[in-house]
């Protein structure tokens, strides 16, 4: 069987509680956790590439120092510790989690290797991605404190993560598993799920998102889904699944290449794609 490569967001909402300081969901984490084992089990072809959020862990902290824009006086550099402390903290527990179930699991931390310029990934050095996919174990990275040689440092998501390294790995899908189950036309009434976005259809429906979204808990569903369009625009058959990882069948069927919650695709929406 051909290898195929997939990234996996476990979101900060999902593994942790955002309303309670550094409080993790672990029976959510250990249940994720038993799901991707069943999954990569069940597809021998398949490599994964794993990345979570910060959730409750890192966001208080780092709005607290206001580390994402940038570090330079003693006390913004004890708060980017804070910080650091805070992501690899949560990142223990789900490290944990993978191995207890199984998985051949290896943390690479962003702030370990990466370098940003005012922000933006500046140098990636991917040897330790390459050489753990290609010998069957499973990276995982996570939204991150990193030095900027502009910012003195700052902080980079999973997502901004992913966007760079996917330019570079082109893995087949990207799945982004957090509390909702796609993206709403209507959050909050939740009615509305939309199926499928396509750069076409996005300017559309542009309105209804920027009016719903713009109040998500994480400010970021929006940039999320217009940031990822960009990116399956510029790599030819990528696809973009954003789903509900509470639902442990949602994550199975998107592990097994099924689509689960809101596709984004570059595929026309005149086209058929067998979404129901």
């Amino acid at each position: 069987m051909t290898d195929r490569l997939y990234f996996l967001k476990l979101g900060g909402s999902l593994i942790t509680e955002k309303s309670k300081p550094r409080t993790a969901r672990e029976n959510t984490i250990q249940a994720l956790a038993k799901r991707i084992k069943v999954s990569l089990d069940r597809n021998p072809g398949l490599k994964l590439l794993i990345g979570h959020g910060s959730g409750s862990f890192g966001h208080a902290s780092a709005a607290r120092h206001g580390t994402r824009d940038g570090v330079h006086t003693p006390a913004e550099w004890q708060g980017f510790l804070e910080v650091w402390r805070d992501a690899r903290a949560l990142n223990q527990i789900v490290m944990d989690a993978l191995s207890d179930n199984g998985l051949p699991v290896l943390s690479l931390p962003p702030s370990a290797s990466v370098q940003a310029e005012d922000g933006v990934i500046l140098n990636y050095p991917l040897e330790n991605i390459t050489t753990s996919l290609a010998n069957g174990l499973i990276p995982v990275i996570y939204g991150d404190v990193t030095f900027d040689l502009q910012r003195g440092a700052t902080i980079l998501s999973t997502e901004e993560l992913f966007i760079h390294l996917a330019r570079v790995l082109h893995p087949e899908k990207i799945l982004l598993a957090g509390r909702e189950s796609g993206v709403w036309a209507d959050f909050p009434v939740y009615s509305q799920l939309v199926s499928i976005i396509t750069p076409t259809s996005l300017v559309e429906i542009e309105p209804k998102l920027r009016g719903s979204l713009a109040v998500d808990v994480t400010g970021g569903m929006y940039q999320k889904v217009v940031s990822m369009l960009e990116l399956v625009k510029a790599e030819e058959g990528l696809e973009v699944l954003i789903f509900s990882g509470e639902d442990v069948g949602a994550l199975e069927a998107a592990l097994d290449g099924e689509e689960a919650g809101t596709l984004l695709c570059n595929q026309p929406l005149d086209q058929p794609h067998g979404h129901d």
